[in-house]
């Protein structure tokens, strides 16, 4: 694992990227208490990806149609979760 400045992660954004897709942990330190670690996403790590969206689409349609359940105590919570 790696730690840098923020400042030297300014001045050599491309190595440290390059680094990190090679592999590597990079750990960028800013002030004494603020660190950040750089990370490359895939499609599969973003939130709203194609496949999310149509989820999403799909429970709103159920839910105009009348397709809930509600549930307001914890014993019907723990039901649906089947806890």
């Amino acid at each position: 694992m790696l730690v840098i400045s923020s400042r030297e992660f300014r001045q050599n954004q491309k190595k440290y990227f390059e680094r990190v897709d090679k592999g590597e942990h990079v750990i960028v330190q800013r002030a004494k208490d603020k660190a950040y670690a750089l990370t490359p996403i895939s499609e599969d790590d973003m939130y709203f990806n194609a496949e999310m969206v149509d989820k999403i689409k799909q429970s709103i349609l159920e839910a105009q149609q009348g397709e809930v359940r509600k549930v307001s105590t914890s014993m019907e919570i723990s039901d649906l979760l089947g806890l």
